[in-house]
């Protein structure tokens, strides 16, 4: 009789120790939370003058009053849908170039941080709900702003910011940016 209660019991006691062992899972099997790599996005390169061509949203002749030279031709990079524009002041010296990314976000706010690092240069707010920086350059000056996911980085020969700053504004509205 001890045996026919003590078989029932020997089985309850297995029962719980196999349903204490399953029910929590042991460090090697227990699920592990996901890990979240965010790559930084990627910059793309620096563009290039590619092909001889018209810019697509800047005159030549507005660019040509506005950075105080004449502008004896012009260079398209292949980047799209807005190629980089490359005014030249005679056939080998680039006076101005013009640079428009639409985007990612984080990739518009570092072409402008590369363009006109903060800790070096001056805020810059025009047009509004635009940021970026100016500044004068050993060979000229640079404005570079940022909006959502666009950015603008204006390069010239000429040491006054202002002239980069008011063919970056003409883009930005030509392009219909931010608008």
């Amino acid at each position: 009789m001890k045996r026919a209660l003590l078989l029932p019991l020997l089985g309850i006691l297995a029962a719980c120790g196999t349903t204490e062992h399953q029910g929590a899972p042991s460090a090697e099997s227990a699920p592990r939370p996901a890990t979240t790599t965010s790559a930084a996005p990627t910059v793309p390169a620096k563009p290039e003058p590619a092909k001889d061509g018209t810019c697509p949203y800047l005159d030549t002749k507005f660019v040509a009053e506005a950075n105080g030279q004449l502008v004896r031709k012009t260079m398209l990079s292949t980047d799209q849908p807005h190629p980089a524009c490359f005014f030249y002041a005679n056939a080998t010296e680039i006076q101005l170039t013009v640079r428009v990314y639409v985007g990612d976000k984080k990739i518009a706010k570092t072409l402008v941080d590369e363009a006109a690092p903060v800790d070096q240069s001056n805020e810059a707010t025009v047009p509004a709900g635009w940021k970026g920086s100016y500044m004068a350059t050993a060979n000229g000056a640079v404005y570079a702003v940022a909006k959502d996911g666009a950015a603008v980085v204006v390069t010239t020969n000429q040491k006054q910011t202002i002239k980069a700053r008011r063919i970056a504004e003409t883009a930005i509205g030509n392009l219909k940016l931010g608008y």
